[in-house]
């Protein structure tokens, strides 16, 4: 073969390649074209992957662009074409290919403080919880204020409790009346009677001096004839003319203001207790001012008292001025309107003369903001006459308007009664009966006398 020939050959054989290269370009380009346009509608770019755990962070150490190993001369996404589309293209000799990617060993995640899963919305500080409406201190069982029982006729619906006082009086003396003509060893057991039950010698003298004067005039032929006429001298003995009212009624637009004293343990906080309910049941409004300031525990005692017949109370902290919280009380009674105001004072021996003293400093104290109109001491029935000492004591000091005598439901000796009218001049105007929150009742001479005679 010639020289011409082979040149010949190996000229279409180039165009033969050319042709074959042009049309694979030529067919890749109309595959472009053809393909459907990019939508814009949203696409989920999640792909239905799910994160198994939280993105980590770490220090901002920005990674190499990676080449691009398109051939085809079109812009692939993220580069900036600055390649124009005309540029001749590379052939695949041209084409270097990319060296195996060396995996460079990953960084040892750095401990970093536990990577603030972007500050996950700080779990939304729990609203905390809302602190729950602080549960509404429940209005204390106290609130519920109880019924109280009317105070008309305790003392017959508390007969019973003088059993001891009716085995004194009743049986021993009206047993010895009923049995016909009496001699003088009789009159003489009558006496010694009387005079255990803790008449005391002045108030038997009077009695057995009017029995016999009675039973001389008076056909005394069974037990009730002599019962009638030994009720009678007894009434009459107890001096029903005294005015045994309890002055609780306010006045020139003050409340009546009540001081109650007596000796320790003579029950006087459970007095003043007990009276407030007489006064609530009886319609009065009533404050209770707590001045036996160095017992804790009286404060605390007339608090609950107060609050079970809806009263209020005016307390100071422990070892106050005694006169400073009786001033305040009776303040308070005035401020809110009070009918009343009964004051709690500390229990004390009559032979304690600075003590005395002090409560002397209370009612003076009081009256300068509004007058004392009773001033009640509460003796202990159970001690008898011992108790008489200490009540002209405090008679001295104070003044005393009435006398309530307490725990008459346990002692045999009744007539205690009379012999503190006798001697204090006052009249008994109340009487415990029990521990009974309405066992506190007002001195009714025939009731009273009723119930010694069973």
């Amino acid at each position: 073969m010639s020289d011409a020939l082979w040149i010949a050959l190996a000229v279409i054989a180039v165009l033969v390649v050319v042709a074959l290269v042009v049309g694979l370009v030529r067919y890749r380009k109309r595959r472009i074209s053809l393909s459907a346009p990019e939508t814009t509608t949203e696409i989920d770019k999640s792909g239905g992957y799910k994160a198994s755990t939280g993105i980590t962070f770490s220090s901002s150490t920005a990674a190499p662009p990676v080449e691009r190993i398109d051939t085809t001369g079109l812009p692939g996404v993220g580069d900036d074409a600055a390649v124009p589309r005309d540029a001749p293209k590379r052939t695949i000799s041209e084409v270097t290919l990319p060296e195996p990617a060396v995996e460079t060993p990953a960084e040892p995640p750095i401990d970093e403080p536990a990577p603030a899963d972007e500050p996950a919305a700080e779990p939304a500080p729990e609203p905390e919880p809302e602190p729950e409406p602080a549960p509404e201190p429940e209005p204390e069982p106290a609130a519920v204020i109880e019924p109280i029982a009317p105070s008309e006729g305790r003392l017959e619906r508390l007969r019973g409790r003088l059993a001891k006082s009716q085995s004194t009086l009743g049986r021993g003396v009206l047993g010895l009346l009923g049995g016909g003509d009496l001699d003088e060893d009789s009159w003489e057991e009558i006496e010694d009677t009387l005079l255990i039950a803790d008449l005391g010698p002045v108030v038997t003298q009077s009695i057995l001096a009017s029995l016999r004067a009675k039973m001389a005039s008076a056909s005394v032929r069974t037990e009730a004839d002599a019962r009638a006429i030994f009720k009678e001298v007894l009434i009459s003995e107890l001096r029903p003319d005294l005015d045994r009212s309890i002055r609780a009624l306010p006045h020139q637009d003050k409340p009546s203001v009540l001081l109650v004293v007596g000796v320790n343990g003579t029950g006087k906080t459970t007095t003043v207790g007990k009276l407030a309910r007489v006064l609530v049941a009886d319609g009065r409004r009533v404050v209770l001012g707590a001045a036996d300031t160095f017992r804790a525990a009286a404060a605390d005692q007339l608090q609950a008292w107060a609050s079970r017949v809806g009263a209020d109370v005016v307390r100071g902290p422990e070892g106050a001025d005694p006169a400073s919280v009786a001033f305040d009380a009776v303040d308070k009674g005035i401020a809110t309107g009070a009918d009343v105001v009964v004051v709690d004072t500390a229990g004390r021996l009559h032979t304690k003369t600075g003590l005395m003293d002090e409560l002397g400093k209370v009612k003076r104290v009081v009256e300068k903001r509004s007058k004392v109109d009773e001033v009640l001491l509460v003796l202990d029935a159970t001690i008898g006459q011992n108790s008489l000492p200490q009540a002209k004591v405090f008679a001295e000091v104070v003044d005393i308007t009435g006398v309530v005598l307490t725990k008459l439901d346990g002692t045999a000796k009744g007539g205690i009664v009379f012999r503190v009218q006798q001697e204090l001049g006052v009249p008994v105007k109340l009487v415990g009966l029990g521990e009974g929150p309405d066992d506190l009742a007002p001195f009714e001479p025939s009731a009273f006398v009723d119930a010694l005679l069973g």
